[in-house]
């Protein structure tokens, strides 16, 4: 790994300020191609405003899937595209991504097929419940999209008698019930990390920030300030790669030169919200799979186990300020009042969600007035410099996290087009971090720890903990672990003293939000108290050496983004157990 401090990274950047490439935006998008062009040996510089992951890409449903509702929309390219592209995850990434059972409750057999076809033909927007048909078809072409690649079993049809044997808490009018296969993934933005890390190993050329914002562009050169210090670096890129999602058309603006027209506007973002409900009955009623289903309106919803918790989701709404989104109330109320036409006789108390998120699909600009007739699939356009010697700008549009391989594949193409370079590698075979050599059984997992554990002396079981965390690179976290004193945390036993100083280390970790919410997963597992919180940072004030001053303003940042974004006020802390 390029193991280097931030400020290390910071003498890098001043010392490569004409980078051919620079990518601003550090969501999986731009990370897709960031770590593609580094396979290319492409000198390439990603700069991201707030920490890697953090925007819309820390706030997906936790699917890899192929998109069956976007077939509706006549969108069969991007579902086939993002089938491959799932499986190619499973492949790379089983670490983190795995296989999710999942069944559809249908409550009519021939509803939605009128609907459905004139909103094939973009003569009806209203969304509509769907019936068996109409899932049987899609789920039929689910089938045959992947049957050159099949890596999980095709779907079944259930009749009404088989699917209350099966699920007899189900609404009295679910008619009968479709299982198939798609896939998740527990660590978004760890597998994010993982690609930067994999980029910076290959390509001593490649670099990577956070916490840098463009503030100012001439068209010629890129003011950048580093947030955390106020430092002012200028560089001077041949081509800029706007990977900035909702915010693209704001990053744009501050990359005009002060003569230009501007841009279009090209993103019209839609909101997600999602719950995580720590409720006892509605984990045991879902077991392994996952309930994809519909409310009222014909809008689709999910739930599925999540780190011991359920996850619920999602909203879909339209958002003029991206930077402004948080889970409102009523979003909440129509979530769960959504839940009630598959679990009817299950209630969910306010203190039963012990978390919440929301986040901004980065979608194409469109005056569509339901959100769902919104293409998901992805563009890029490119707008040459204004005059001699600008750089050139290309806009990456649209995109979701299933097909961020692709995606960044096509935009390097574009960019080795422009520098007349061939492509001398492709990922689509390539593990991505810890899903190297990663043993794919139980015999195989038995094997790796043993060798770790001989190697390290660490417990078998603490090994298995940390294979689940971070793949096979969990070898270098437990020979870290190894070399210095160790305790478990005090509110956080399953994590350990050393493997947050390794994070902190080695993770580009800047703020206490990145390693509570996306170095680990014990925001979004529930899992937060006041006393975790302080424990966390007392460990990161002194690997990181804060000043008391820098600690008390950290602790006051962290509790009110707690709060403001995900439901977590400090009377809420206060009161929780501690895991």
């Amino acid at each position: 790994m390029k193991s280097l401090s931030r400020r290390e990274r910071l003498i890098a950047l001043r010392e490569n300020s004409q980078p051919p490439v620079l990518i601003i935006g550090g969501g999986i998008n731009g990370i897709g191609v960031f770590r593609d062009l580094a396979a290319q040996g492409v000198n390439v510089v990603l700069l991201e405003r707030g920490d890697f992951c953090c925007g819309a890409s820390a706030a997906l449903s936790r699917m890899i899937h192929g998109g069956l509702r976007y077939m509706e929309n006549g969108e069969f390219q991007l579902v086939r595209e993002a089938l491959a592209e799932r499986n190619r995850l499973l492949k790379n990434a089983p670490h983190y991504v795995a296989p999710l059972k999942t069944t559809i409750p249908i409550y009519e057999y021939l509803s939605g097929i009128l609907n459905a076809s004139l909103r094939f033909l973009r003569i009806s927007t209203a969304p509509t419940r769907r019936g068996a048909v109409i899932i049987k078809t899609g789920l039929t072409l689910y089938d045959i999209f992947t049957r050159k690649d099949r890596v999980m079993p095709t779907h079944t049809f259930d009749g009404k008698a088989k699917t209350f044997r099966k699920w007899p808490d189900f609404h009295k009018n679910v008619k009968c019930s479709a299982t198939y296969y798609d896939a998740w993934i527990t660590y978004p933005e760890r597998l994010g990390l993982e690609l930067i890390q994999d980029a910076e190993d290959l390509n001593d050329k490649a670099l990577a920030l956070n916490y840098m914002e463009v503030t100012a562009s001439d068209g010629k050169s890129v003011t950048v300030t580093d947030r955390n210090t106020g430092e002012e670096f200028i560089l001077q890129p041949g081509t800029v790669i706007n990977a900035t999602g909702a915010w693209l058309d704001v990053t744009n603006k501050a990359l005009n030169s002060p003569d230009s027209d501007g841009k279009p506007r090209l993103v019209g973002g839609t909101k997600g919200s999602h719950l995580i409900v720590n409720n006892t009955k509605l984990y045991d009623l879902l077991g392994d799979q996952m309930v994809y289903y519909e409310n009222q309106e014909g809008r689709v919803c999910i739930m599925f186990r999540y780190f011991g918790n359920v996850l619920i989701g999602s909203t879909d709404l339209k958002v003029d300020d991206p930077d402004d989104v948080y889970c409102e109330t009523f979003e909440k109320d129509y979530i769960l009042e959504s839940l009630a036409f598959v679990f009817p006789n299950l209630k969910i108390r306010d203190d039963e969600i012990v978390y919440v998120f929301s986040g901004v699909r980065p979608l194409p600009f469109s005056d569509a007035n339901v959100t769902g007739r919104i293409s998901r699939d992805h563009q890029s356009r490119v707008f040459p410099g204004e005059k001699p010697g600008d750089f050139d700008t290309i806009c990456m549009i649209g995109g979701k996290w299933t097909t961020f391989r692709a995606f960044g594949e096509q935009v390097t193409d574009k960019i080795l087009a422009r520098l007349g370079l061939p492509r001398i590698a492709s990922t689509i075979a390539e593990p991505i971090g810890g899903g190297k050599d990663y043993p794919h059984d139980e015999v195989a997992k038995q094997a790796w720890i043993a060798r770790t554990q001989k190697a390290t002396g660490l417990q078998a079981d603490r090994l298995r903990t940390l294979l689940d965390r971070y793949g096979t690179k969990a070898a270098d976290v437990a020979r870290f672990i190894q070399e210095g004193d160790d305790a478990p945390l005090v509110n956080a036993s399953d994590y350990s003293r050393r493997e947050i100083e390794f994070v902190l280390e080695s993770e580009s970790v800047v703020r206490l939000e990145d390693l509570l919410l996306r170095r680990t997963v014990l925001g979004i597992g529930g899992r937060l108290t006041l006393k975790l919180v302080d424990e966390m940072l007392e460990i990161m004030s002194k690997k990181l050496d804060f000043t008391p001053d820098m600690k008390a303003a950290e602790l006051d940042y962290t509790l009110d983004r707690l709060a403001r974004f995900h439901g977590l006020n400090a009377v809420r802390l206060d009161h929780k157990q501690v895991a």
